[in-house]
């Protein structure tokens, strides 16, 4: 059995993550996280402390749930994980492309905005109006 300085609460890692109890619930209703029971009391360990960094970093880089579990569930302690650093990149890459894909669509748009603004100031000006 871990002692108790080992072991996490609920409260704990919310404050530590900056993220809701609620959501660190939603994580584990969705077998992300494994926490312990303690009567009606959620123990989580250091493990659990581990996957929910590794979840929320792979929320930043915007994974979805099921991109981090696969990864995060590939690890395997003592071993090389190269399939798992593998798997990470082509995350990230697929990631990096998704977002170039929208900048290029937000550029295109901003375009479409100038343009049409310019558009409606002409189509002013040439009605005399300022």
């Amino acid at each position: 059995m871990m002692s108790a300085m080992a072991d996490y609460s609920i409260s704990q890692l919310s404050k530590e993550f900056e993220v809701t109890t609620r959501t660190i619930r939603h994580y584990e209703e969705l077998g992300l996280l494994y926490p312990a029971r303690r009567g009606q009391t959620r123990v989580y360990s250091p493990a659990d402390r581990t996957r929910l960094r590794l979840i929320l970093r792979g929320k930043r880089l915007g994974l979805s749930l099921d991109d981090s579990r696969e990864i995060i569930d590939m690890y395997e302690p003592g071993k090389t994980n190269v399939d798992q650093l593998k798997k990470l990149i082509d995350a990230i890459q697929a990631q990096r492309h998704k977002l170039n894909q929208q900048l290029d669509d937000i550029s295109l748009l901003l375009k479409d905005l100038n343009k049409a603004e310019t558009d409606c100031i002409e189509a002013l000006k040439s009605n005399g109006l300022p």
